[in-house]
């Protein structure tokens, strides 16, 4: 029998537990990288679930745009869509226990800050809001979770969905909060909208859109972009 000396044995432990953490640590990077696809995968889908959710509630505070003979009165915020879930001014528990407070998210729309807005701060150019003076005046209009959007619950999302209405910023009265009446004024029978969908893991997306009335009394999309 061939005797086996001391130092043979120590290297063989030694290789075998080389081998052992090299699979672990595969292991270990396969469980991060599947972790990690999961989790972009995750948040890439409530990007687009959120990107949907905009949409859903600007096309829902369209149907009942379409029935306002007079939009000066949605302007002044006397008027509101079927599509609201309670005073626009109180604090929100989303489905993940986050709150949002609607009064602050529309003064960030308005100003982007959530203390209330200055008329400095509301005629204010910048990239978003480059009209000056001109620049709309967001007023909530429709406003509720997606779930509650149709009167069947056929709906299964956590979003929470706003939209604001406002004078179209391509006017040229200097008055936000009246629709133009001039026929020289651009934006006369124009109105602009703002849609923002609230969701899980801080997934917020935004739409714009403007719309104007045509001669059988539907509405006419005139622009719609995406907000970064």
């Amino acid at each position: 029998m061939v005797p086996v000396v001391g130092g043979e044995r120590g290297a063989a432990l030694i290789t075998v537990l080389m081998a052992m953490l090299l699979l672990t640590t595969l292991g270990l990077a396969l469980v991060l990288t599947a972790s990690t696809e999961l989790l972009i995968v995750g948040e890439y889908r409530n990007a687009q679930e959120g990107l949907y959710a905009a949409e859903a509630a600007l096309e829902r505070a369209l149907t009942d745009l379409v029935a306002v003979p007079d939009w000066n009165t949605i302007l002044a915020g006397n008027d509101r869509s079927t599509f609201v879930d309670g005073p626009p001014s109180a604090i929100r528990v989303l489905a993940d226990g986050k709150t949002m407070d609607l009064t602050q998210a529309t003064n960030v729309a308005n100003c982007d800050k959530s203390s209330t807005c200055s008329a400095a701060d509301m005629s204010r150019v910048t990239e978003q809001r480059p009209w000056g003076t001109d620049n709309p005046t967001w007023t909530p209009y429709a406003y509720g979770f997606l779930n509650q959007l149709l009167p069947t619950p056929t709906i299964n999302s956590p979003f929470y969905v706003i939209t604001w209405v406002g004078d179209d910023p391509s006017e040229n009265d200097g008055d936000p909060g009246t629709d133009g009446s001039a026929e020289t004024n651009p934006g006369r029978g124009v109105i602009a909208l703002r849609s923002e969908a609230f969701g899980p893991g801080g997934t917020h997306r935004i739409v714009e859109a403007t719309v104007a009335r045509s001669d059988t009394r539907a509405l006419r999309m005139l622009s719609w972009r995406e907000v970064r």
